[in-house]
């Protein structure tokens, strides 16, 4: 019996050596170790060996089972590494080959110009203020001078959520709770969108986004909105930009005025730009009402304030020659990556 563990070794090793693969070695494995394997045979018929033989031949036949389970894990580690070798062979990366092209993003223009209007008013040092676009109607309305019968409380003109609560048509409830939450002086900007029921069309849309001002100090004069626009303007169209003033009407400022610029392609010749009136509406501007300082608590006869707003769709399509707002919300890089 020791004569055929000692073939089975032999041939064990041979069939190991000559096994190219693991599903071969798999096989060798099986056909020698397995519970039909030569091996396993051999170790059945010990029960016909005597009481001195059984331990010699048992002893050696568990050598020769260690030995081929060695030489199956060594082959299997070669094999492995062999076939490892092999693709790092065929799936090699050249890394001396040139980059694929990388895209950078930008900012979209909306947020171009908001961040370069507020890099201008913190200059001048305003600071930035920002407030939820779910807001009350008192906040957005009646802190405002705009009464419950004022036309722009109208269902068809604002998202309500409730009649308490509704999606904020203008920044001006950020400088409300700007002026409940302190005394002044105040001075602050307030980018974010906002929301009215509007069509949508080539200069309209149910979405759109303002950036307003506020300023409210003691001694705060109609000039000091004039100069503070006028040092605006020129810093952001150009040091030749002019600014006019005309007179308007909003519920919250009294004096209210609409501010032009002078356009800055023609310098106020007249152009297709400024369908040749020389002049660009810009935005509006006017002295914070007494009645809305008296709402937030500050004591009009002591102090004073002008607040300013501005559609930044308006000043980016102005500013880039976009005749279609609906441009500017349709995602196409084609149209995006020109800014």
């Amino acid at each position: 019996m020791k004569k055929q563990l000692e073939e089975i070794l032999g041939s064990a090793a041979a069939e190991i050596d000559a096994a190219e693969s693991e599903q071969a070695l798999k096989a060798v494995q099986v056909a020698y170790l397995g519970k039909k394997g030569a091996l396993t045979a051999i170790l059945r018929g010990m029960g016909a060996l005597s009481a001195e033989e059984r331990p010699v031949i048992g002893a050696f036949a568990n050598e020769v089972r260690a030995k081929i389970e060695t030489e199956i894990e060594e082959k299997l580690s070669r094999i492995r590494a062999s076939e490892l070798e092999e693709r790092l062979k065929n799936e090699r990366v050249d890394v001396t080959l040139p980059a694929h092209d990388c895209k950078f993003g930008r900012l979209h223009p909306l947020s171009q110009v908001e961040k370069e209007l507020c890099d201008i008013f913190v200059s001048m040092g305003f600071s930035v203020a920002e407030g939820p676009e779910v807001e009350l109607a008192y906040n957005n309305f009646d802190a405002l001078n705009a009464p419950a019968d004022h036309p722009s409380r109208d269902f068809q003109d604002t998202f309500y959520i409730n009649p308490e609560v509704l999606l904020r048509t203008q920044t001006s409830p950020v400088q409300i709770r700007a002026m409940k939450g302190k005394q002044p002086p105040i001075r602050i900007i307030s980018p974010g969108r906002v929301y009215r029921c509007d069509e949508v069309d080539g200069t309209h849309s149910p979405m759109f986004h303002q950036l307003e001002g506020l300023l409210v100090d003691r001694d705060v004069s109609l000039g000091d909105l004039k100069g503070t626009l006028e040092q605006f303007a020129k810093l952001y169209f150009g040091p030749d930009t002019k600014t006019r003033l005309r007179p308007h009407n909003f519920p919250f400022t009294e004096p209210s005025a609409e501010v032009d610029v002078s356009c800055f392609v023609c310098g106020g010749k007249g152009c297709r730009l400024c369908k040749g009136e020389g002049w660009i509406e810009i935005l509006g501007s006017g002295m914070v009402h007494p009645h809305v300082l008296e709402n937030c608590g500050i004591d009009p006869e002591v102090y004073s304030g002008f607040a300013f707003g501005v559609g930044l769709e308006r000043v980016v399509m102005i500013k880039y020659g976009i005749e279609d707002m609906r441009y500017l919300y349709e995602n196409d890089l084609r149209f995006l990556s020109q800014f």
